[in-house]
């Protein structure tokens, strides 16, 4: 069985690196290529020379050299480096594994027309354990519809840029979708001063940002009498890394189409 070819997009920041130590470690898969930014002071560089044994795959700014042999691009990066990744991925017939967050409206227009092209999963957030906890919040904001206040809290390093997460959304909009009721309605992301009661049909958000928190998420379900917290914490990148993998993997037999992590996993 031949291996995947799989580039990496933002190969020189903290998810890129982690991402080409993960398929270093990995059996069927290769790299293929590593993407970054021109003016990087990475570019030319071995991609896995911080792991002390070199790939021979330089970090290069040009997409015609990082994309010459890649069969899939993993983008980490952010949604303006992301949507011109994706135009040339729907154009030269490359996967794509998306896990960027902070698309706008029009962004995430963009990944479904290029799906038509090429065969992408798109998800704001990788990691196998949030995509079963996002199952689980499906089915517990269906048994307490009634009677229970919905609170989303999340916690993230310093330098994440984007609030609240894709992640805290995607978990909002999964609740929403389970109680019949839209997100853009019932979503309250700030609260000050003289607010007024909660409105019962609301979709709480909190955002917390400090240190290098790599990522944590609670959903609490407050009712009178008892509370039900369901949380999932990450303690590092790798669990992203690996469902990165896992995704790309599922795009094997897929020519073109949108897909996401419940897709990947068989959560439908």
């Amino acid at each position: 069985m031949s291996a995947l070819k799989i580039a990496v997009a933002g190969a020189s920041g903290r998810m890129g690196k982690m991402l080409v130590e993960a398929i270093s470690n990995t059996d069927d898969i290769e790299l293929a290529g590593a993407l970054d930014v021109p003016g990087s002071p990475a570019l030319g560089s071995d991609a896995a020379a911080s792991l002390g044994k070199p790939s021979g795959i330089l970090i290069e700014s040009d997409f015609d050299k990082a994309l010459a042999t890649a069969e899939y691009l993993i983008d980490f990066t952010r949604p303006e480096g992301t949507l011109k990744h994706l135009a040339y991925c729907a154009e030269h017939g490359i996967k794509m594994i998306i896990g960027t967050t902070g698309f706008d409206d029009e962004g995430k227009a963009a990944i479904a027309a290029a799906a038509q092209k090429t065969a992408i999963v798109f998800a704001p957030n990788m990691s196998v354990g949030v995509n079963v906890t996002l199952k689980l919040l499906e089915m517990a904001a269906k048994s307490f519809a009634q009677g229970y206040d919905i609170e989303i809290i999340e916690a993230h390093h310093r330098h994440k840029v984007d609030a609240p997460s894709g992640t805290a959304l995607k978990m909002g909009e999964v609740i929403a979708d389970a109680l019949g009721r839209d997100l853009n309605e019932v979503g309250v992301f700030s609260r000050e001063g003289v607010t007024g009661e909660r409105d019962p049909s609301s979709i709480g958000f909190a955002t917390i940002r400090g240190g290098d928190i790599v990522g944590d998420h609670t959903v609490m379900f407050a009712g009178i009498g008892e509370r039900v917290e369901i949380t999932h914490k990450s303690s590092s990148r790798v669990t992203y890394a690996h469902g990165s993998l896992r995704a790309a993997r599922f795009l094997k037999d897929k020519a073109s189409g949108l897909f996401d992590m419940y897709d990947v996993l068989g959560l439908r």
